[in-house]
Order: C-alpha cells, then sequence, then structure tokens
C-alpha cells in the first residue's frame, strides 16, 4: 500500500475556512489515503479563529501575519514568505487552496516555486473586470496560471478555465465546498422563532464599495426603514475601520438598525435563514442563500457567480440609493415579485463537492482509475 498523500491546505480567511473545512474533514476520514496538514496565515484573524472552532479544526501552523491597517502588498509579501518556509519543511505533495485572496495567491505561487503541484479549489470564478472585486479577480486569474488541478464549482467556471487555455484535462466540476459546509452545519441551527414584522439582512465590506458606494448603501436603507414600518434591519459590520466608520455614523442611532459585531457561522446561517430578504456584496452569501429560498439583492455592477442571477434567485442592484431602493421596494410590496426570487434552489452545489475533489486527488496521483463525474445541477437541483 503506498503511503497517504501528503496535502497542505492553506488559508488565512473566513470564506476560505468554510470553503476548505469539508475538503478537510472528507480527506482526513481516510486517513490510509491521506495526511492533512492546515497552515493558516491569520489574514483575517478575529474571523478566521470563529470559524476554525466552528468546524473544529486546528492549525498545525500558524504564520499569525496580522497586522494594524496592513496593505495587499504587505499581506501577500508576508504570506509568501512565511509558506516558503512552511512548504520547504513539510514537502508536501500537493498544496490546496480555495478562492482569490491574498493569501490565496502567495500560496500557490509558494508552491509554484518550489515545483509543488497546486489544487486550486473553487477555479475559475470570473467577473470579466480585473478591478472588480479588487483585487480577488487579479488574483484568481493569476492563480489559476500556476495551478495542476482547477476544482471548478460550476460548468460556467470550466468554461470560463477553458477559455484561459486551462487542460480540460485538469479541471474537475465539483459544485461548490461552500454547500457541503451548509449541509453539515444545518442540523445545528436552532429552531426558527416567530418574528414581528420582516427583517432585512445586510452584509457589505468590498474595497470597491469603501467611501462613497457605501454612504450610498447607508442612504438606501435609510430610505427603507420609512417606507416600511414593519421592517428592521440587521447589520454585521465589518471590522474594517473604513466599514466601520460610514456605517456607525449613519447608522448607528435608528431604532430599527442593529448594527452588530461579525455573527459565527452558526449564528449567521440563522440570520440568513430568518430574514425576509438579504442585501449583500459578499459572494458566499451568494451562494449560500438560496438554500434558504432568500432572494440577494448584490451591491455589485458585476458577479463572478451569475449562475444565482440566471436561476432567478439573486439580482445585481449596483450600490447607487435609487436603484437599492427601487429594487428593494419591489421585493417587500409585491408578493409575485418576492415569490418569483424566493423558491429555495441549489445553483451552486449538491453537498458533495468534497467528496469529488477527494475523488479527483486518488486519479490524478494515480490512486484511482475512474475519474470522478463533473457535477450537472439539473440532477440535483431543487
Amino acid at each position: 500500500m503506498p503511503a497517504p498523500l501528503h496535502v497542505i491546505t492553506v488559508f488565512g480567511t473566513r470564506p476560505e475556512a468554510v470553503k476548505l473545512a469539508p475538503v478537510i474533514h472528507e480527506l482526513r476520514r481516510q486517513p490510509n489515503a491521506f495526511r492533512v496538514t492546515v497552515a493558516v496565515t491569520g489574514q483575517h484573524r478575529e474571523l478566521l479563529d470563529q470559524f476554525l472552532r466552528c468546524f473544529d479544526i486546528a492549525a498545525d501552523v500558524d504564520l499569525n501575519l496580522m497586522t494594524a491597517a496592513q496593505s495587499v502588498t504587505q499581506v501577500t509579501a508576508r504570506a509568501l514568505a512565511g509558506l516558503e518556509a512552511v512548504l520547504a519543511d513539510y514537502q508536501p505533495e500537493i498544496v490546496l487552496v480555495q478562492g482569490d485572496t491574498a493569501t490565496v495567491f502567495a500560496a500557490a505561487l509558494a508552491a509554484f516555486y518550489q515545483q509543488i503541484p497546486v489544487g486550486h479549489v473553487e477555479a475559475g470564478l470570473r467577473s470579466g473586470n480585473v478591478y472588480e472585486p479588487f483585487p480577488e479577480e487579479a488574483l484568481r486569474r493569476m492563480t489559476t496560471v500556476v495551478s495542476t488541478l482547477h476544482f471548478a464549482p460550476t460548468a460556467h467556471a470550466r468554461a470560463a478555465l477553458l477559455r484561459d487555455g486551462v487542460d480540460a484535462e485538469s479541471v474537475f466540476v465539483t459544485g461548490n465546498t461552500v454547500v457541503d459546509a451548509l449541509h453539515s452545519i444545518l442540523p445545528s441551527l436552532p429552531v426558527a422563532q416567530p418574528a414581528a414584522g420582516r427583517t432585512i439582512l445586510v452584509t457589505a465590506h468590498r474595497r470597491e464599495n469603501l467611501g462613497a458606494p457605501m454612504v450610498s448603501i447607508c442612504h438606501a436603507l435609510l430610505q427603507l426603514l420609512e417606507r416600511f414600518p414593519d421592517v428592521r434591519i440587521v447589520f454585521p459590520v465589518h471590522p474594517n475601520p473604513a466599514v466601520r466608520q460610514v456605517v456607525f455614523g449613519l447608522l448607528d442611532r435608528h431604532q430599527r438598525i442593529e448594527l452588530r459585531e461579525p455573527a459565527d457561522y452558526l449564528e449567521f446561517l440563522t440570520l440568513m435563514r430568518d430574514a425576509h430578504l438579504i442585501i449583500s456584496d459578499s459572494g458566499g452569501v451568494q451562494e449560500e442563500a438560496p438554500v434558504f429560498g432568500k432572494p440577494v439583492l448584490v451591491l455589485r455592477r458585476t458577479t463572478e457567480r451569475p449562475e444565482g442571477i440566471a436561476a432567478g434567485v439573486s439580482a445585481l442592484v449596483g450600490t447607487k440609493t435609487a436603484t437599492i431602493v427601487e429594487h428593494a421596494s419591489r421585493l417587500l410590496s409585491d408578493r409575485d415579485a418576492y415569490a418569483a426570487m424566493s423558491r429555495p434552489s441549489n445553483p451552486y452545489g449538491d453537498g458533495l463537492a468534497s467528496q469529488r475533489i477527494e475523488q479527483a486527488l486518488r486519479f490524478h496521483f494515480g490512486r484511482s482509475d475512474r475519474r470522478p463525474e463533473d457535477w450537472v445541477p439539473d440532477k440535483t437541483c431543487n
């Protein structure tokens, strides 16, 4: 029997932790086949630690790179230098990264420099604009260039990779691991309680939405509260000072707005489940909310997750006050419009993405003769 395949997973932010946790657990269920080392950069220290506890994952290596007001350049440089030593010490057979952060690109580049294969989970997302989202769009494109295996969440992502010249044999359509994470945690959610009125859940943190766009978003929320007396807003506020200064400055004193610290995973899923409507610039929220049948108004001009738009469960509204108010008001006042967007659906995965990634690793390294079948949403969507 061959020695277990040594896999290092590297992540640094909350979304990466959520989406790699199911993969880590899937690989660790088979200790004779895989040896998993978990390395974290601590790019988002507080948010990351919450989710590691939630998924019962301990870091084997922690670079603890978080410092106040660090730039993307500083994060990337420090992660690249730190991971160089980690990879030289551990000598894994493959490095797994997820998504499009500075940690992801630094880990992929560090592995490339040591000629270690890279497996990119959630590969192939493209907005078509290198500056939106910034810097994520560029980081994921550059990660593609140095990756060996590309775990595309959907056929749309696979097509984007092929347009970029990626070898089709290296691409596996797996579904998105965020659905695996969601399915694993749903039984732990508290029982829903009857609510008085309707709740809008809001999140906003993208760099392109800082400054004037964030002000416009806040003004839209105030107008919605004025129009709809039965509506309240719950807004977990990102720790970025540029977000908090605007949000607390404009919204803190309104009686029907609850500004709160970032929620842990269980708490945030509960907030999504219990919300009437979600307004967000988050990629993960676009993927998770459809499972609960919650319409999402996306506070962006572009999205690398068009599957939700095509399925009719989310809509791009940008950050202009009038446009946000117009779309939200329609959903709050037109039952047919709301019903059309609130069908529970699953355009992003079926909860088996981690199994397909595990099978793909076996196949690539010659531990299995069977290539996993690509995920086809028509077979699994509600």
